[in-house]
Formats: structure tokens, sequence, C-alpha cells
């Protein structure tokens, strides 16, 4: 696969041109305070009654409603909540954005299941850091930046390409490594693994643990210490070394003990439900159940957060992590 850096990115092809920000969280505050750094003129679009205006204004950046912004923007990126995407590019983008702007994302979701028709107009592009917006901003300060994934759904102009590149180049991911790929599979497989492995299974995973633990008599400071605090350094590890380098690195106890109970765990069943959850997410009945939940005030979500905070592993980590600085 190749590698896009720097040096295959044109960085005037924004110097030129305005770029609005629709959204001022985790990715919108980090991508518009990188792109300003690189000398792009930005503007931060958001609804007149968001709390976030008050911040954005403090860091010193205009602020417009995404109708306003649009009309003036060259580039729109559209970083709100994946689930308020549509609603916003139908009603305020729309009829806004300029002719021959470039409309673009740093997930595929919205374009992928078709819950944004874009104009046949617009130039339609990816560029997806591999991090939260914290990391992309430390790193960016840093003189590096994240590693991030391009794409290209709709190339009017003849300049989506290099506008994802020149933008990546902007946020630092240059720095690094741009990756060409697709919305489809930008997006099939993030899905896929926010819920088979990242934010399901592993949070999920130290549950069990830390419950078997408890329920068999240890104290709960141990059972969090074995099976929270020690995920972090086997990611350390598997991050610098890879899974065969992080085995080098630990003991052969350990090592035996992977052997042993890995795939008692992640067995034959396990890899059946991981194919359901990715047909799910092809299927889109993964994006329909996320927007009825939205529609209906987020009850499952919000349940979940409140079943998350009400844990006993909570309350442990809690006073735990005041005795660890950070």
């Amino acid at each position: 696969m190749q590698v896009f850096l720097d040096a295959d990115a044109d960085l005037s092809l924004l110097s030129t041109r305005r770029v609005a920000i629709v959204g001022y969280g985790n990715q919108g505050r980090a991508q518009a305070l990188n792109l300003r750094d690189s000398g792009v003129a930005v503007t931060v679009a958001l609804p007149a009654a968001s709390a976030s205006r008050a911040r954005a204004e403090a860091e010193g950046f205009p602020v417009a409603t995404a109708a306003e912004a649009a009309r003036a923007a060259d580039v729109v990126m559209m970083l709100a909540a994946d689930e308020d995407q549509g609603l916003i590019y139908t009603e305020e983008l729309a009829d806004n954005l300029k002719e021959g702007a470039a409309l673009g994302f740093s997930h595929g979701l919205n374009i992928h299941f078709r819950l944004i028709e874009p104009r046949p107009d617009l130039d339609i592009f990816l560029l997806a850091p591999k991090g939260p917006g914290t990391a992309l901003r430390d790193d960016f300060a840093k003189g590096s930046g994240l590693v991030a994934l391009f794409a290209v759904a709709q190339d009017a102009t003849g300049q989506a390409e290099a506008i994802a590149l020149a933008y990546g180049a902007a946020v630092g991911s240059g720095r690094v490594g741009m990756l060409r790929t697709t919305f489809a599979e930008e997006c099939e497989a993030d899905l896929f693994n926010e819920q088979a492995v990242l934010w399901g299974a592993i949070p999920e995973l130290i549950h069990a643990g830390y419950e078997t633990l408890v329920e068999a008599g240890f104290s709960p400071e141990i059972a969090y210490f074995e099976c929270l605090t020690e995920v972090k350094l086997i990611s350390d590890l598997i991050y610098a070394r890879g899974i065969a380098g992080m085995r080098e690195a630990i003991s052969n106890t350990a090592e035996f003990g992977a052997l042993k109970g890995g795939r008692r765990i992640v067995n034959a069943d396990t890899r059946t439900e991981m194919r359901r959850i990715l047909r799910d997410v092809r299927s889109g009945t993964f994006v329909q159940d996320l927007l009825e939940d939205a529609r209906a005030g987020y009850p499952r979500l919000r349940k979940s957060r409140e079943t998350a905070k009400a844990h006993p592993i909570e309350a442990v980590g809690e006073r735990l992590r005041k005795l660890t600085p950070r």
C-alpha cells in the first residue's frame, strides 16, 4: 500500500481557500487548530445555541451557523455527530455550498449509507485521522501527527484527491503517512472495530475479568490492577512492537498463559459472532439502530452510560487513580 506524505501534498491548495469546520468537539477543535497553525483560514460552524460557541470564539475563531459558513467556504469539513450530519446537510448545506466546493468527512458513514446525497457539482472526500482529536492535536504540537486514511467519493472538479491530501498535510497526517482507502472500507471496518474489538469487547472483557476475581474472593483493588491497569501496558507494547514483539517482552509464564487461555475466550463462537456483527454493519442494520435511538432521545445510549457509571469497578478506579501520577 502506498504511503502518502507531505511531499505528495500541495498545501497551497488550501492557502487561498477558507475551510469551514462543522462542529467543535473532539475532532472539530483539533482539526481547526491544526489547520490554523498550518496557515489555513478557518471558520467554525455551530448552531446559534451551541455551548461550544464560547470556546471557539475564545480560541480566536470566527463562528457562524453552518449555512452562513458554507456560503463563504471553499471546503466544508463535516465533523458534527454522525447522526446529526444528514439533517445539517439537508437544512443548511445543500442550498448554501458554493458550486464546486469540497465537502469532507472524517468518517464515511453518511456517504456510504446514503444518509447524505451530495449535489453532483461537489467534491466529496474523506480524511480520517486514526485516533482521537486530543492525540491529533498533541502530536501536531510536538511536530508529528497521526496516520490518516483518505478517499474520494465524488470528484466533480478533478481536484478532490489533491484537496484531501492537502487537508491531511494541514492537520499533520502528512508528517507520518496517509493511506488511500474507500468510504465503504473505512466506514465498515471502523464500525466493526468499535463493536467487536475496541469499545465493545475490551471493556466487557475487563468487566467480566474483574467480576470473576471479586466473586471468587479477590480484593477489588487487586482485580482492578490485574484486569484494567495492565491493559495499558499490553496496548503500549503492542503499539510499539506488534503482537509478536509484545510476546518477546513478557515472561514465559505470561506467554504460556496466553497460549492456554486466549483461544478459550476468543473461540469459534466468538468469531461467528464477529461475523454477525460485520453483517449487521454492512447491511445498514447498525446505522438504523443508531438513528432510531437518536430520534428517541438516546434511551439505549443513556441507559448504557448509567450502567457503566454504576459498575463497582468505577469506584475502585477513582480511588486507585489518585495513587498513580499521570
